[in-house]
């Protein structure tokens, strides 16, 4: 790491700390040359391989708009779309890529999204799973059943609302 003041190609490590997301690293450091201080901040990318074959950096605020939409109309709060988004990050990262393609980040939305809210989990699967036919509907929505009945209740869409 250069040092922004006289330039010189090495620096110390003083202090580090994760920011509160914990996605970054800030670093203050020291410069053996002039003694100044400054700070750094690290990050790991990860980028995102759009169905046009473009590469654009992973954003939360992409997942979170894309699942506002299957939210319209339900009792989902902006604080639980971004907890989230924040949990689709964590399972993207976990596969160790450095990049994923938009699909496999949409299936990481599901079961994060199915425990939140089952009638927003349906809408954005039938999207991400390529329903074709009222069967695909019925098939979801049947094991929709079948976990609610073993567990109790599924996000807080009834199931009976179907």
């Amino acid at each position: 790491m250069h040092c922004p003041f006289c330039r010189h190609p090495d620096s110390r490590v003083i202090d580090s700390r994760t920011a509160d997301d914990g996605s970054s690293i800030r670093r203050r450091r020291q410069c053996p040359n002039c003694s100044r201080r400054f700070s750094t901040i690290e990050t790991a990318s990860l980028s995102v391989l759009k169905r046009s074959g473009v590469s654009e950096a992973f954003s939360r605020s992409k997942v979170i708009s894309g699942v506002r939409k299957a939210c319209q109309g339900r009792p989902v709060s902006d604080d639980q779309l971004a907890v989230l988004a924040q949990r689709v990050e964590e399972s993207v990262r976990q596969s160790g890529q450095a990049e994923v393609d938009a699909h496999t980040v949409g299936l990481a939305i599901l079961q994060p999204l199915r425990e939140l809210d089952v009638v927003a989990y349906l809408r954005f699967a039938s999207v991400y799973q390529d329903f074709d036919s009222l069967e695909d509907f019925e098939s979801a929505i049947a094991g929709l059943r079948e976990e609610a009945a073993g567990t109790g209740a599924v996000g807080t869409g009834s199931i009976s609302e179907f």
